[in-house]
């Protein structure tokens, strides 16, 4: 018997921040994605309303963090009538191996998703050694 499958619908999730944040705001989780080839590892991140100069991408002793602030989509002279999306910081922190060829990492922001592509490490190529003689 087959199981179905229902379309559930996630809300954003708030971080319990471990930490007093330096930020007023609240702080989410973004929901991500991650891939594998033989090449390279690619890594989605959903961060609606982040754009790139608000976004930063920190590698420090192994350790990818994201954070994306999202500014308030109204101007100082509007009323809030309804606020249904929530503004806030996007934060997530990932431990990388030593598979991952960090000095080539790239980044890229389209439509409210980053993608991070994680090459891996040239493996040593076999050859052959040649014996001379003395």
């Amino acid at each position: 018997m087959a199981e179905s499958k229902e379309l559930k619908v996630k809300e954003k999730q708030e971080l319990a921040a471990k930490a007093e944040q330096t930020t007023p705001g609240p702080t989410f989780t973004p929901d991500v994605d991650i891939f594998e080839t033989d090449k390279a590892i690619t890594l989605l991140a959903d961060v609606p309303g982040v754009k790139p100069k608000t976004l930063s991408i920190d590698l420090r002793d192994n350790i990818l963090t994201i954070v994306g602030d999202v500014e308030p989509f109204e101007h100082p002279d509007e009323e809030d009538l309804l606020v249904e999306y929530e503004t806030g910081r996007f934060y997530r922190q990932f431990t990388l191996s030593e598979v991952i060829d960090q000095n080539r990492i790239e980044a890229k922001l389209q439509d409210g998703v980053l993608r991070l592509t994680l090459p891996k490490v040239e493996k040593a190529t076999p050859r052959k050694i040649t014996v001379q003689s003395a």
